[in-house]
């Protein structure tokens, strides 16, 4: 008997309204390339980014003021209704990024008694003053001069001087901690004061008098002892430190700018973050270089090169890092899905573009925890040789595996091999995979004072480890791996091991258990797992019940916290195109849900390539910190769309890749 979905689409000619959306989007996104083959969208996070780059030039009295005007117009633009800024779009109002917001404004001029900024300051303190907002925001404050320095956390920079097997060090933080910190250590060590020129005090934000403030935060972590051992330590040394020896506190800041030195990394930047540019930018003028210093100009020029102007909107803002090598690797996996023109000739500059780029000959810090892997993964930024993303490798990877032209197959075979020599290198101890670092898991940190943010690690993950599966199952016995090599086996098994009570797999790079629970079943679809699985069966239930009216799928930024755990605000095209996908890799390609959601794709809002979705739907840091890429709702739902009618004119329940 025919399939009722197939003649639905048939009778209602959406299969033909299908191929013209399919054609009209992937022609789209493939003018959108560049000369090179690489394609980059813009990455967006809240204002406090953009917040902290009026805060740097304030800090350094390095003023532009046709950047400032344009960022401030930004920032006050996603003020909220609530009076505050949130930390993803439609969220409530946070603290934090309402203090940093707000201290970017009164910088740039704004009144303190304009009805927005009175507004902003009454959520301030409603959320009990600026002295309860985070750590790397007292930071900040300490260096305007606004709190004292016992209202931050003690980190000495002797930290540098400690050896990597020691129980706290930097060694055992995750790289984006890693590079913001040493620079700040340098800045905690010294002390300056901003320049601030237009002497601006905010006074007005705390509930008692800021010189009154000390710290009290006891990190992010559960454990209580912890948490109370590190609080008392803290204390211990914020008593000693003043009587650390001159030579060793020198001997600890020349450790640390050796580090960052090392790794500057042109105009791509330390780490190529934002936060880790801005404070190396800040050690170097507070320690006396020069702003022609050749090392200082580079540095300050990467923390510039991250301001863009929005094609959407015009507005400017900064970025916290560009997404190259991201964007490239997925958007070439969905023109290949779709089989149009364009991806004949873009694909091949892609796949040459990615390849160049392929990390070969640094070293870089995960080897702390490796030393004996040869590198051979990729970067997510332009450059970051000594910070390459298990997961970009992994994507990577599958991509150049899909390509079939002759001319360069055995280019990527030699890159396919030492990318999957390197993913096996970086599995952790528990089967799982972080993006990173391998075993960067020590909880016990997260205790520290410092880690009220309880992003101080890079731990294993299931979508991570998922995409590590995909790619050594996909590459298969053709390169000496496959479902059965043992990396993969002990992939599969963390995998199971993490599945949630409802079904549902965690997302930790994407909003979330939607992105979590496509990127596991695909994996167990290339690994083989019999589809009739109760594991697989109840994941499938779980994304059928998580399907909403009008078709579509949804989860909101504030699902990362357990008592918003199933909080759904709109449907938005990426997370459906996530469950699309997701459930298409179990089998259900057939499903009446698949059809609904492929007409919700087909419905909703689009300009070219370019599905409108105002929502964040990525993740920096789980409560903490969110990220919208432009180029979510691009290619992925033509990548949703084009698998579904690849499937449909086959009639077949198979898909050879793990994406």
């Amino acid at each position: 008997m025919p399939d009722t979905a197939q003649m639905k689409l048939r009778e209602a000619g959406l299969m033909t309204r299908l191929d013209q959306v399919i054609a009209d989007a992937a022609g789209s996104m493939a003018a959108k390339q560049r000369g090179d083959g690489h394609w980059a969208f813009e990455l967006e996070a809240d204002v406090t980014i953009s917040a902290e780059y009026i805060m740097l030039e304030h800090f350094l009295d390095d003023i532009d003021e046709r950047v400032e005007t344009d960022l401030a117009d930004m920032i006050r633009s996603l003020q909220g209704a609530h009076g505050g800024w949130p930390l993803f779009y439609g969220g409530e109002a946070n603290l934090s990024a309402t203090v940093k917001a707000y201290l970017a404004l009164r910088l740039v001029g704004d009144d303190a008694q304009a009805p927005h900024m009175r507004r902003a300051r009454e959520v301030v303190l409603s959320l009990g003053g600026a002295e309860k907002s985070n750590v790397f925001t007292r930071y900040a404050l300490a260096l305007f001069g606004q709190v004292p320095w016992r209202a931050v956390p003690v980190m000495p920079v002797e930290l540098m001087l400690l050896p990597k097997w020691f129980p706290v060090t930097v060694w055992r933080f995750s790289y984006w901690s890693r590079t913001v910190i040493v620079p700040l250590l340098v800045l905690a060590a010294l002390k300056p004061r901003a320049r601030n020129p237009r002497g601006v005090t905010l006074s007005e934000l705390f509930r008692r008098p800021p010189f009154e403030i000390r710290n009290f935060h006891k990190g992010g972590g559960k454990n209580k002892f912890w948490a109370f051992f590190f609080l008392g330590l803290d204390r211990v040394l914020r008593v000693v430190e003043p009587y650390f020896p001159k030579g060793l506190r020198q001997r600890a800041i020349t450790r640390a700018v050796d580090y960052f030195t090392e790794r500057l990394n042109g105009e791509d930047g330390l780490g190529a973050i934002f936060p880790a540019m801005a404070n190396v930018v800040m050690a170097m003028d507070a320690m006396g270089y020069d702003h022609d210093d050749a090392r200082y100009a580079t540095a300050r020029r990467a923390s510039k090169g991250l301001l863009v102007k929005g094609a959407s909107d015009g507005k400017t803002f900064c970025q916290p890092c560009v997404s190259p090598v991201w964007d490239t690797a997925l958007a070439a996996h969905a023109l290949l899905e779709t089989g149009a023109d364009p991806a004949r000739g873009a694909i091949p500059a892609a796949t040459k573009w990615l390849r160049d780029l392929q990390v070969l000959d640094v070293v870089g810090d995960w080897a702390v925890q490796r030393p004996n892997v040869r590198p051979g993964g990729w970067a997510f930024q332009y450059r970051n040789d000594h910070f390459p993303d298990v997961d970009d490798t992994a994507v990577v990877g599958m991509l150049l595996d899909r390509e079939k032209k002759p001319a360069n197959a055995e280019a990527n075979k030699e890159a396919i091999a030492r990318a999957a020599e390197w993913i096996v290198g970086m599995q952790s101890t528990n089967g799982g995979w972080g993006s990173f670092d391998a075993d960067n898991n020590k909880e016990l940190l997260n205790n520290i004072p410092f880690a009220d943010h309880g992003a101080l690690l890079d731990q294993p993950t299931e979508d991570v480890t998922a995409r590590c599966v995909s790619f050594l199952a996909q590459i298969g016995p053709r390169y000496g791996y496959g479902r059965d090599h043992p990396a993969a086996c002990r992939g599969l098994e963390y995998l199971l091991h993490s599945q949630q009570e409802d079904g549902s797999w965690w997302g930790r790079w994407g909003t979330n258990y939607i992105y979590g629970t496509w990127s596991v079943l695909s994996a167990l679809n290339i690994a083989g797992d019999d589809r009739s699985a109760p594991h697989i069966r109840r994941a499938v239930q779980w994304l059928l019940d998580a399907q909403r009216a009008d078709g579509g799928w949804g989860e909101d930024g504030a699902t990362y916290s357990p008592e918003t755990r199933d909080l759904v605000k709109e449907s938005t095209a990426s997370q459906t195109a996530w469950a699309l996908l997701g459930l298409m890799a179990a089998g259900e390609v057939h499903h009446p849900a698949v059809a609904r959601g492929i007409e919700y794709l087909l419905d909703a809002p689009r300009g070219g390539d370019k599905w409108a979705e105002p929502w964040f739907t990525a993740v920096g840091f789980p409560r903490v910190f969110y990220l919208r890429y432009d180029g979510y709702s691009r290619f992925f739902p033509i990548h949703a769309m084009a698998r579904y009618r690849n499937f449909m004119v086959s009639n077949s329940r198979d898909v050879a890749y793990g994406i």
